[in-house]
């Protein structure tokens, strides 16, 4: 299985989208600074979650979030879409 992400910085409130086959070894590199795109930004939390069969599914919808760049599209998508993971 493999997942597209949001998290969301509780010190600075910024969103990152990425994807992985393993969630909880990422939110452990991005809370460890272990991730250079997200380093000192965190602590991070996971606030939304889409699943894939496939890598190359999960990466075109990852494409597609980051596309928009809008902290609106984000915000809806979380409130909207299927609603926030919590």
């Amino acid at each position: 299985m493999h997942y597209v992400y949001i998290l969301k910085s509780q010190t600075t409130g910024n969103y990152y989208t990425g994807e992985t086959n393993n969630l909880q070894r990422r939110i452990y590199e991005y809370n460890n600074n272990k991730s250079f795109a997200t380093r000192g930004r965190g602590p991070w939390e996971i606030i939304y979650i889409e699943k894939y069969k496939t890598p190359k599914e999960a990466k075109q919808r990852e494409y597609k979030i980051k596309k928009k760049k809008r902290k609106s599209y984000i915000e809806w998508l979380i409130n909207n879409k299927y609603g926030p993971v919590v």
